[in-house]
């Protein structure tokens, strides 16, 4: 901590949890709390139950976590791979050329998802790329708003790189392509191990472009989520919630583990 008298940490740590309890780990535990109730009773939830939880791992609940699953994970690999090879090839380019790139992948996240559901739902109704009503459309309109974060991510740690590991691979007669692939992704892996964790985070969270877009066959966590909150099913929801939140964390510590052991290579 930047704070070096133990009153000045003592009061730094006391606004911390004086902000963060009610505003981001009081809420998340009320969401847990309703999970396991069956009725409100004054300003808590009561009636101790895990009959939500049983509904939450089968059938539907199991098919919509799957569907994020697959959707988050297929999103999260294409956004850093196109993410990636354009940050790389926007570190070649003059000044002009990198903010015309940046804007350009920056663009989906600076408008609301709904527009971005919206654009897709537009452009891809009609052959030759008839995707509407398929699962496919669920996943580019996923990659298209997670890209941005994997493009930055890895062009913020491209600018940190060293050259000179390149340079001495190059002075050593590597070709460009063996520096590529034997010098620079080594060393960017933590950055792309944690640009995925973010891209999979954000997945597996969409909603807003994802209801315009899933077809019946193909609906995720959190829009079951949602329907199951709009029909009165608080409970219901808060268990699936607290199962997407789950997955989730359990995947980004898996992430971290790998990105722990890139860091030290």
């Amino acid at each position: 901590m930047l704070v070096h008298s133990r009153k000045g940490k003592w009061a730094a740590w006391a606004l911390f949890l004086v902000l963060f309890l009610p505003l981001f780990a009081l809420p998340l535990l009320v969401i847990v709390a309703a999970s396991f109730s069956t009725h409100w009773s004054g300003a808590f939830p009561s009636g101790p139950t895990t009959e939500h939880y049983s509904a939450a791992v089968r059938g539907e609940s199991l098919q919509a976590l799957t569907t994020s699953l697959v959707t988050a994970v297929t999103a999260s690999l294409l956004a850093l791979t196109v993410g990636s090879w354009a940050a790389i090839a926007a570190a070649g380019l003059k000044k002009r050329g990198r903010r015309v790139l940046d804007a350009l992948f920056v663009l989906p996240v600076a408008v609301p998802s709904v527009v971005v559901g919206l654009a897709i739902l537009v452009a891809f109704s009609k052959p030759p790329m008839l995707l509407n009503g398929t699962r496919w459309i669920v996943i580019l309109a996923h990659t298209v708003l997670v890209t941005a974060f994997a493009y930055q991510s890895v062009a913020a740690a491209i600018i940190r790189l060293d050259p000179m590991y390149e340079q001495a691979a190059a002075s050593l007669g590597a070709r460009p392509s063996y520096v590529l692939f034997r010098v620079k992704l080594p060393l960017l892996l933590p950055s792309l191990t944690a640009a995925a964790g973010l891209c999979f985070a954000l997945s597996m969270g969409e909603l807003s472009a994802t209801m315009m877009l899933y077809p019946p066959d193909w609906m995720p966590l959190p829009v079951l989520i949602f329907t199951a909150t709009d029909r009165g099913s608080l409970f219901t929801g808060s268990a699936l919630a607290v199962v997407l939140m789950g997955t989730t964390l359990l995947v980004l510590l898996a992430v971290s583990r790998i990105r722990t052991r890139a860091s030290y290579r």
